[in-house]
């Protein structure tokens, strides 16, 4: 089909003028009233363009199951998750595992190990492991983004559990991944990581099983965690690759890898947006060409 010229026109004035996605913005909005919502064309706008904050959540919640496809059992559906969490709550507080004083970070994690059978004992209780750091982390991020803490429950739950579920083989993959795209934009970048020492050392574990919590504020954060909501865990790699390419000057002077890598690990959070965008656009580039 032809492209219309005068559609053309009328986005490029709008991303002009400063309202880029206007255009976007109507059609989500058209495929948010399907009663069954479509996920797969749900997914692919989310890949595609970036989703308006004020459908953000709602998008997630149907995308990570939260939510079921059909429109007229929302509120049905929200008030049995709204039960759910009530009761785990109350098991929790009978159980004596938490009380008013526990972060509410924490409490997010002793509920999904109750859903999830791991609760360990009371008396079992010791500081959390690497794992349950990245459930923290992940949950401190969302806190940011998401006011209703019933929301924000099924949210870190859900996010992790589709993250583990659907990408927990490819994750391991990622370092190779990323050292491959670094090979195309910016050889001598890596061959500098990698003779420092620096590159096996990158902070993986942050950028990759925390998909950047804690690294990135909200406001770009979201951004990244609306791709992998819908479906791709390789935007993780181009924004580890943005990041790196944003600070070639500076990491091409750093011989030391434990300086670097202190560096990377608290990035300075005025930037992070235009590395996001740039993350995108690469993304796009090698993984979304039609």
């Amino acid at each position: 089909m032809a492209d219309d010229p005068q559609r053309n026109f009328r986005s490029a004035y709008y991303e002009k003028v400063g309202f880029r996605g206007v255009e976007e913005k109507k059609s989500l909005e058209i495929l948010l009233k399907d009663n069954p919502l479509d996920l797969e064309k749900l997914s692919t706008f989310s890949q595609r363009f970036p989703l308006p904050s004020m459908y953000r959540i709602h998008v997630w919640k149907v995308l990570l199951g939260i939510l079921p496809p059909h429109n007229d059992s929302h509120s049905l559906v929200g008030g049995y998750r709204k039960e759910q969490y009530q009761d785990i709550l109350e098991a929790l507080e009978v159980m004596r595992y938490i009380n008013p004083s526990t972060p509410s970070t924490h409490v997010y994690l002793r509920m999904s190990q109750l859903e999830t059978l791991v609760l360990p004992r009371c008396s079992e209780t010791s500081a959390p492991d690497e794992e349950n750091e990245d459930f923290l982390s992940i949950s401190r991020a969302m806190e940011e983004i998401v006011d209703d803490p019933i929301d924000c429950y099924w949210l870190i739950k859900c996010f992790i559990h589709q993250f583990n579920t659907k990408f927990g083989d490819s994750v391991p993959h990622l370092p190779k991944s990323l050292e491959h795209y670094l090979s195309q934009e910016e050889p001598r970048l890596l061959t500098h990581l990698k003779t420092s020492g620096t590159l096996a050392q990158l902070p993986y574990g942050l950028w990759f099983r925390r998909c950047f919590a804690g690294c990135l504020p909200e406001s770009s954060l979201q951004r990244v965690w609306d791709k992998v909501i819908s479906g791709s865990c390789k935007i993780l790699v181009f924004v580890a690759l943005e990041i790196l390419l944003s600070y070639k000057i500076m990491l091409m002077g750093i011989s030391r890898p434990e300086g670097a890598v202190r560096f990377l690990c608290n990035i300075p959070q005025e930037n992070t947006d235009a590395i996001v965008t740039k993350a995108i656009d690469l993304w796009h580039k090698y993984c979304l060409q039609s």
